[in-house]
């Protein structure tokens, strides 16, 4: 037993800190899961308490606080990050989450009382937790003592760094033993934190914001669609293969738009993403702040900047922000300030789904347009924004266009002849084309189809791609632009955007306009209705040059809250 208890104190405790810092969440459950995973900050703190008793023959007390104080850290970060990905399914966001749970709190009544209650607890069990880890680190110690049970850890350590590091190498992939580490997501919260200490972060790092201090007279209180494409890029035009297959869908929709009444007039600008990450392209035009950096994404939801959507509120449109995307709750849209955010729970769609949590594009809108557009007159204009889903990849299956619009908002919108073609369309990444070009020509068909028959009559719609598909579809040197078409009835609003650098019709050519934040602004002028506050397209601020996208800037294809 004497033999044996050594080996005890070093493999019980390495056991036990390794499941605290392993634990997953699948979802959607809060309950985090053991992994058999190996945890490589275990593996560094080891080999560092390893290599100290080596040196000085035993840890230190102070060392050892600071290894359970380290571990505890990372463990409470572990499990916020995994809770915050069951839950919201997306990162974990200090500030945001820690408003949310405030906002929570206050919508259920809590009692102050209970919320220092609360808060006694959860420091409670960190500070039991800690005393658990340094009872644990203490054994380890002890146990490190034995030399052949040192070198051993010392070897492993180093062993198990080594397959982490060779990540890639002859195909070796770690994610099959090792967990995902944390500590990159400590380090960007600890960055966030340090950019939000100074009052006056956002000003100095963040692009100026638009003035807001123009009217919207120009829109005669017309309603405004923003349609966010989801991966709408001019790869559609500047690709030949998509450009011809795309001709008759694009002119099938400018038919659709002459037939309103309505013209169409398009431009491109230079989205701060590329192949995911939408929500930086919707926050650039939402505020007019460049979010190329995902820092500043982070950093601007944290600031008082105005926004778009705040614009317009205030001069008497109801705003709304239509997402059905949205699986879970987004504590991030209070800082857009919508009158009504709607996601997937709340939309009313009773219909199947298409691929896996995937609402139809035309369903939600035969949706928005009952709930919303279609409510009798007198009414306040609505200011509406719609991510779209269709075209996220890997774009089938897709649901079939269905010319009665009021059957989509019933729990039957499909036939069953309907639904097996569409479920059955093979979904392939290494030919992803054709399904794109399908789905892109799909977004056309409804949209045409809404505008000439459903559409309130002075409807202004602002059809903006997110970013470029993925380099299966818009190639490895792909360009960072996206069109943006604006349809509308005004000839005024037509010559204004004209006069701003748009070309009339689908397929703008060309170099970019503006970069996304810099459409915001354009929009704005053109809105406003003033013809002498319109800049030249020479005036126009200088597009950022973006080179060539190599695989190493662009941003992993990754589902936010609004997808991606």
């Amino acid at each position: 037993m004497s033999r044996a208890w050594p080996l005890l104190q070093l493999a019980v405790p390495l056991l036990g800190l390794n499941a605290l810092l392993t634990l997953v969440n699948p979802g959607p459950s809060p309950w985090p899961q053991l992994t058999a995973r190996i945890a490589p900050e275990l593996c560094i703190a080891l080999l560092l308490a390893a290599a100290w008793a080596t040196w000085r023959g035993r840890l230190p007390p102070r060392l050892l606080r600071t290894l359970a104080a380290a571990c505890t850290v990372l463990a409470v970060v572990r499990l916020a990050e995994i809770t915050s990905a069951a839950l919201y399914g997306r990162t974990l966001h200090v500030y945001w989450d820690g408003r949310h749970l405030g906002q929570v709190l206050a919508d259920q009544g809590a009692a102050r009382w209970q919320v220092a209650a609360g808060a006694g607890a959860l420091a409670l069990a960190c500070w039991l937790l800690y005393r658990l880890l340094l009872a644990s680190w203490r054994m380890l110690a002890s146990a490190l003592t034995v030399r052949p049970l040192r070198h051993a850890a010392q070897g492993a350590s180093v062993l198990l760094l080594a397959l982490f590091a060779a990540h890639g190498v002859q195909g070796l992939d770690r994610h099959r033993w090792f967990a995902g580490s944390i500590t990159p997501v400590l380090a960007r919260q600890l960055a966030l934190t340090a950019l939000l200490l100074p009052r006056d972060a956002a000003a100095e790092r963040l692009t100026p914001s638009p003035a807001w201090d123009s009217d919207l007279a120009g829109l005669h209180g017309a309603d405004v669609l923003l349609l966010f494409s989801e991966s709408y890029g001019v790869s559609t035009l500047d690709r030949p293969a998509q450009d011809a297959a795309l001709a008759a869908p694009r002119a099938a929709l400018a038919d659709a738009i002459a037939a309103s009444g309505r013209w169409a007039v398009s431009a491109r600008v230079r989205s701060p993403t590329f192949a995911g990450a939408s929500w930086l392209a919707h926050g650039a035009l939402l505020t007019g702040v460049d979010t190329r950096d995902p820092l500043d994404y982070e950093l601007l939801l944290s600031s008082q900047r105005r926004t778009l959507v705040q614009h317009f509120g205030a001069q008497g449109w109801r705003t709304v922000g239509w997402m059905p995307g949205l699986q879970r709750d987004w504590p991030e849209g209070r800082f857009f300030g919508f009158d009504r955010i709607a996601d997937a729970r709340s939309i009313g769609y009773t219909g199947p789904l298409f691929g896996p949590a995937r609402l139809p594009d035309q369903a939600a809108m035969a949706l928005l347009h009952a709930q919303e557009l279609a409510a009798p007159q007198p009414r306040a204009p609505r200011f509406v924004v719609f991510p779209t889903l269709d075209s996220h990849a890997p774009f089938r299956p897709l649901a079939p266009f269905v010319a009665d619009w009021t059957r989509l908002a019933g729990p039957a919108p499909y036939t069953a002849p309907q639904l097996a073609v569409a479920l059955d369309e093979p979904v392939s990444l290494r030919t992803p084309v054709p399904a794109y070009v399908q789905s892109i020509a799909g977004t056309w068909a409804w949209l045409g189809d809404y505008l000439q028959r459903l559409a309130p009559p002075g409807l202004v719609a602002i059809v903006l791609g997110d970013h470029q598909a993925f380099p299966g579809v818009s190639g490895e040197q792909g360009s960072w632009d996206v069109p943006v078409h604006v349809i509308a009835h005004d000839p005024q609003l037509r010559q204004r955007l004209l006069d701003a650098g748009f070309g009339a019709g689908l397929a703008p050519r060309g170099p970019a306009l503006a970069d996304m934040h810099g459409l915001t602004p354009l929009l704005l002028r053109a809105f406003a209705g003033s013809a002498g506050g319109l800049p030249s397209p020479a005036a126009n601020q200088p597009v950022a040059a973006t080179p060539p996208c190599s695989p190493a800037c662009r941003p992993s294809p990754n589902t936010s809250p609004a997808r991606s």
